[in-house]
C-alpha cells in the first residue's frame, strides 16, 4: 500500500461554509453568527444550513440555499442578476438558465411562484426582491432527533436530520417463486415500490443501495430502523408463478417492533404495475391517513406496457449497477427492449448511460458509433413531457459527457431532484456533473448529500468523484483515501487508478504514481483519458499533467 494512506485517512472533509463568504464584499454572513431569519411559518438557519417550514426540513440543493440567504440578506433592496452571480457563484460565468433555475427553487421552497410573486418578486430589467418580513432570531437549540414524538404521532425521524418527516426504509423482498433466477425480478419490484413512495414529498425513503444491504439476512427489524435510523420497516415477499403474481407486504413499527399493516395483493402479471402501486398507496395510508395518497396515484404513468421490455430493462439495471466491465452485456439488453418499445424512457435514458459510460473508461470498440448511439438514446429518452427523475438525470449526464451545455443538464437534474428530494442518485449525478462544470467545492456537497440519503450504497463512483473534486482543487492528499476506498469498491473502474496517479505525482510521490499506472495497465491500454468532458482547462491539465508525470 503506498505510503501516504496513514496519514491521509485522517483527513477531514469538512466543507466550512463561512470560508467561502469570506472576501465577497457581498454583505453575506458567515454561519458562526448563529442567525436565524424568520418569516411567516419559515425559519432560515444559516448555521446549519437548513430551511424550515413549520418544523419541516425542506430540502434545499446547496446554490439554492445560498441564493435564498442573500435575498433575506439583501430584502431591503434589489439586487440585480450580477450581484446574485457575485454572491453565490463568486463571480463565475453562468447561464442565464442556471441562475432562472435557481431562482424558481428558491420561490417553490418558500411556497411562492413566479406568478404571485408573494415572497420573491422580480422588478424588470433591475432584478428581484425578498418581499417578507423578516425578523432576526437566534441560533435554534440542538434538535433532539432520538426523543418520541408527541402523543398521536410518528416518531422524529432520526434520518439526515430530517425532524417532524417520517422515515422509512424498504427491505429487499422475499423471492418465493422458488427460482433463484427470479431475484432480478423481485428486486426490481421493490425499486418499483421505493421510487413510487419516494414520490411523496412529507416521507423520508432511504434509497434502495442502503436497505438492499439486508438481502440475504434474518432481519432483526428494531436493529434495522436503529442502523438506518428509521421509523417504519416495509418487509414482504413476491411469489411468481406461471402469469400469476402475489405480493404480500407488511409494514413495521422500527422503535417497536409492532405491526402495523399486513397485506396480500394478487393478480395477473400484467398488472404488476398496479399492484406496486396498491402496495405503496396502502403504505402511505397507514403511515400518516390524513395526507392524500393521491400523491402515489398520480405518478402512475406507466413507462412501458411491454412485460419482455420490462424484464429485459430490470435485467440490464442489475448488470449496470454490479461492475463497470459488465456495461457491454447491460447495453445488449437494452437495446433489445428499446426494439421491443421504441418510447421506453428508462431503457433510453439507461442505454444512453451505458454508451457514455463505454467511452469514459475506455472500453468502447468504437467510440464514433458509440458517441452517436448515446446521443441519440439520450435525445430520445427526454421527447415529450417526462417526470421520471432517473430518465431526466441519465439522459443529462449522457448529453452533458458528449458536449451539450452543462448548465441545461444541471438544469435538468435539478428538475429531478424538485420531482423527487429522496432521490439519491440523482444527488450523485448533480455533484458529478459540478465536476465537470469545474465546481468542485459544490459537487462535494451534492455528493455527500447523496451518500447521506444513502448511507450503504456502493461507495465507489462517489468516492471517485470527492477525489477528483479534491485534485481539481488542488487538495491532493485530500483525494488519496477517497481514490483508494473507490479501486477497493471496483477494481475494474479504470478512473480512480488516473486520478490516484496524478495525486500521487502531484505529492512528488514518483514511484507511488508509477506503481499505480502499472495496475491501470493491467484494466487498460489506454492511461491518458479524453478529458474534454471537463469544463475548465486549467483541471483538465491538472489531470492530465499529472499523469504525464507519472509515466515518465
Amino acid at each position: 500500500m503506498p505510503r501516504m494512506v496513514a496519514n491521509c485517512f485522517t483527513a477531514s472533509f469538512v466543507l466550512s461554509y463561512a470560508d467561502r463568504l469570506i472576501g465577497l464584499g457581498t454583505g453575506l454572513r458567515a454561519p458562526e453568527d448563529g442567525l436565524v431569519f424568520a418569516f411567516g411559518e419559515y425559519r432560515l438557519d444559516l448555521k446549519r444550513r437548513e430551511l424550515h417550514r413549520a418544523g419541516a426540513l425542506v430540502a434545499l440543493e446547496p446554490k439554492v440555499f445560498d441564493l435564498l440567504v442573500f435575498l433575506v440578506q439583501q430584502r431591503d433592496r434589489v439586487v440585480s442578476r450580477d450581484d446574485l452571480i457575485e454572491a453565490v457563484w463568486q463571480g463565475r460565468v453562468v447561464s442565464d438558465s442556471a441562475v432562472t433555475t435557481r431562482l424558481n427553487a428558491a420561490r417553490r421552497a418558500v411556497g411562492d411562484d413566479g406568478t404571485a410573486q408573494l415572497l420573491i418578486r422580480t422588478f424588470t430589467r433591475k432584478g428581484v426582491r425578498f418581499m417578507a418580513d423578516v425578523v432576526e432570531l437566534p441560533e435554534l437549540p440542538p434538535r433532539a432527533l432520538d426523543e418520541p414524538a408527541g402523543a398521536g404521532g410518528p416518531p422524529h425521524s432520526r434520518a439526515s436530520g430530517r425532524a417532524n418527516q417520517p422515515a422509512i426504509a424498504v427491505l429487499p423482498f422475499q423471492n418465493l417463486s422458488g427460482d433463484p433466477a427470479q431475484d432480478y425480478f423481485v428486486d426490481g419490484m421493490v425499486d418499483e415500490i421505493i421510487t413510487a413512495l419516494s414520490r411523496i414529498r412529507w416521507l423520508f425513503v432511504l434509497a434502495r443501495n442502503s436497505s438492499f444491504t439486508y438481502k440475504g439476512q434474518a432481519i432483526d427489524v428494531k436493529q434495522v430502523g436503529r442502523d438506518l435510523a428509521v421509523d417504519y420497516v416495509l418487509e414482504g415477499s413476491v411469489r411468481k408463478a406461471g402469469s400469476r403474481l402475489r405480493i404480500t407486504g407488511q409494514l413495521i413499527d422500527a422503535s417497536t417492533g409492532a405491526h402495523l399493516w399486513a397485506d396480500r395483493f394478487e393478480g395477473q402479471l400484467e398488472d404488476v404495475f398496479d399492484l406496486q402501486d396498491k402496495v405503496a398507496s396502502s403504505v402511505a395510508g397507514i403511515i400518516e391517513p390524513e395526507l392524500q395518497v393521491a400523491e402515489t396515484a398520480r405518478a402512475a404513468q406507466r413507462p412501458t406496457s411491454d412485460l419482455t421490455a420490462y424484464d429485459l430493462y430490470l435485467r440490464a439495471y442489475e448488470i449496470f449497477l454490479s461492475s463497470t466491465r459488465q456495461i457491454p452485456e447491460a447495453l445488449r439488453l437494452l437495446e433489445q427492449a428499446i426494439e421491443r418499445d421504441p418510447r421506453y424512457r428508462p431503457a433510453l435514458a439507461l442505454a444512453g448511460m451505458c454508451c457514455f459510460a463505454l467511452l469514459r473508461d475506455s472500453r468502447s470498440d468504437n467510440p464514433a458509433i458509440d458517441r452517436a448511439k448515446g446521443v441519440e438514446f439520450a435525445r430520445r429518452a427526454l421527447e415529450g413531457s417526462s417526470d421520471y427523475p432517473g430518465v431526466l438525470a441519465n439522459a443529462a449526464v449522457t448529453l452533458a459527457y458528449f458536449g451539450e451545455d452543462i448548465g441545461a443538464m444541471m438544469a435538468l437534474v435539478d428538475r429531478a431532484l424538485a420531482i423527487n428530494p429522496n432521490f439519491a442518485r440523482g444527488w450523485h449525478i448533480a455533484g458529478l456533473l459540478r465536476v465537470w462544470a469545474g465546481e468542485p467545492d459544490d459537487a462535494i456537497r451534492y455528493l455527500e448529500s447523496a451518500l447521506r440519503l444513502s448511507p450503504r450504497a456502493r461507495i465507489g463512483t462517489s468516492a471517485n468523484l470527492i477525489g477528483l473534486a479534491h485534485l481539481f482543487a488542488g487538495r491532493f492528499a485530500e483525494a488519496v483515501p477517497q481514490l483508494l476506498l473507490a479501486i477497493q469498491a471496483d477494481p475494474s473502474f479504470p478512473s480512480p487508478y488516473r486520478i490516484l496517479a496524478a495525486c500521487y505525482a502531484h505529492l512528488g510521490l514518483r514511484d507511488d504514481a508509477r506503481e499505480v499506472v502499472k495496475r491501470l495497465r493491467g484494466i487498460t491500454p489506454v492511461v491518458m483519458p479524453d478529458a474534454s468532458h471537463f469544463r475548465k482547462i486549467q483541471h483538465r491539465e491538472i489531470l492530465l499533467s499529472g499523469l504525464r508525470a507519472a509515466t515518465t
